[in-house]
């Protein structure tokens, strides 16, 4: 089903017309591209559990579920997913000679940034993602930690016990605002379930959780001397581009509160 925009959107465009079906890449079109290019965004970005857009800004574009009778009229120039898109739906789309573009997966900044650059020369504005990195490496540079100052250790629990392993975005920003992932350091790689004795083995100073899960409630997490609990906005988990300015800015204002 696509959902109408709210307003519409008369600016005219300046570069393809886009498609996007993944929330990562909406995070970084509506940064780097003409409003009237953006023909459709995912509907993810209309879910506050799923967006990396704030409610404000999603609300400005239509949205599209990704079928492929959606997308072929919408008549884009573009259609833009991300690694796990449906090989059959990729295959689709190359039969029927539509262009599609695949963002990577985002290990680090450095892989979030080369998003940026990619999607903002799709869009035909390669000096907005420019722009946008220069943004993102200011936000990092004022979110790091005083020199010399120890990391603080920090567990980064997801839903069911999962951790963010060393290769991955959240693992980078945690090292760049001052923390040491304690997972990553023990062995643990992206979606291991780190188990709550070893958490109660070797407590972090603070551990970061996403979502309401009941391992949280568990009784012996009480009990824990000097472990500080945050909780990690989910919005701001799965992307990279213009969310890794607010994932920073969060990092480090936890980061100051500890001490």
């Amino acid at each position: 089903m696509l959902l109408i925009a709210a307003a519409p959107l008369s600016a005219r465009a300046q570069g393809p017309r886009i498609v996007s079906l993944n929330p990562c890449s909406d995070a970084i079109l509506v940064e780097v591209a003409d409003p009237a290019q953006i023909v459709a965004l995912s509907a993810y970005s209309r879910d506050p559990a799923s967006s990396s857009l704030p409610p404000g800004v999603a609300a400005r574009y239509a949205t599209t579920h990704g079928t492929l009778e959606e997308v072929l009229s919408l008549h884009p120039d573009v259609v833009v997913d991300g690694a796990f898109a449906a090989p059959a739906m990729v295959g689709a789309y190359h039969r029927l000679g539509l262009r599609l573009e695949l963002l990577g997966t985002q290990r680090n900044v450095a892989d979030a940034l080369a998003d940026v650059r990619h999607l903002a020369a799709i869009a035909g504005h390669p000096d907005r993602g420019e722009a946008l990195v220069r943004r993102i490496d200011a936000a990092l540079t004022a979110a790091a930690p005083p020199p010399r100052r120890a990391p603080v250790e920090a567990v980064f629990w997801e839903w069911g016990g999962i951790v963010a392993g060393s290769d991955t975005l959240i693992g980078d920003l945690l090292m760049r605002t001052g923390f040491a992932n304690l997972p990553a350091r023990q062995g643990y790689h992206q979606a291991a379930i780190y188990p709550i004795e070893r958490l109660l083995a070797h407590p972090p100073r603070v551990l970061l959780t996403v979502g309401d899960d009941r391992m949280l409630h568990h009784p012996a997490l009480a009990a824990v001397k000097g472990m500080a609990r945050a909780d990690f906005p989910a919005g701001l988990l799965y992307c990279g581009g213009p969310t890794i300015m607010r994932a920073a800015a969060y990092l480090a204002a936890l980061h100051r509160a500890l001490g």
